[in-house]
């Protein structure tokens, strides 16, 4: 992952990657890992509670989003959000779930659609409008892969229920991975844990600017 750029135009040293940008990303991913384990359960438990209406299940998605949104919060350096979701979604399978190998697919997807909103702002933004973008672009792409997609568990929904799917992961990726990240972000930097990163100042860092 050393000296990764999201496009040719992004060399300057502060996108390179280091060591401790690489751990710390492993780490977090990591940890996602486990959130989706445990998402995965309450998905369980919470499919037969929106049988009435399916496509509400994907109120609860974001939760599925939060290491891309995050590991992208902190490191800041372009392919985060990608790399994060991408080794939380391994560890999510090495642990085991009910959706299989397709969850690595479900992970690039949601990663990709985090990163391109940063990528957008050029990885230089970082505020709250932006994190819960970067949720929103997560959630988008994972009601767009679970309703289009060969593997995804609702590709037979009719089309106003899909469009209602992608409506509801695509609010809950902006509330839960967007704004959840953000304000977990913000908490970390105020401990002085993300001293080495440029995310050390996120606590006092304007919230719309």
């Amino acid at each position: 992952m050393t000296g990764i750029s999201a496009r040719p135009g992004l060399t300057k040293p502060g996108y390179n990657w280091r060591v401790v940008d690489i751990v710390v990303a492993a780490l977090i991913s990591i940890a996602g890992g486990v959130i989706f384990w445990a998402w995965d359960q309450m998905a369980l438990v919470v499919t037969p509670a929106t049988a009435g209406y399916p496509p509400l299940g994907g109120l609860i998605a974001g939760g599925w989003m939060i290491p891309a949104v995050l590991g992208m919060l902190i490191v800041r350096k372009p392919g985060a959000a990608i790399f994060c979701e991408i080794v939380a979604a391994t560890s999510e399978l090495i642990m085991g779930n009910q959706y299989g190998t397709t969850v690595l697919i479900s992970g690039l997807l949601q990663g990709l659609g985090a990163e391109l909103i940063f990528l957008a702002f050029m990885y230089k933004k970082f505020n709250l409008p932006v994190s819960l973008l970067a949720g929103a672009g997560a959630g988008l792409f994972c009601g767009l892969n679970d309703s289009f997609l060969p593997w995804g568990w609702n590709i037979e929904y009719e089309a106003v229920a899909k469009l209602a799917y992608i409506a509801f992961c695509t609010v809950s990726g902006a509330v839960i991975a967007g704004a959840l990240a953000w304000v977990a972000t913000r908490g970390l930097a105020k401990t002085g844990v993300l001293s080495a990163f440029a995310s050390r100042k996120a606590a006092s860092e304007p919230v719309f600017s």
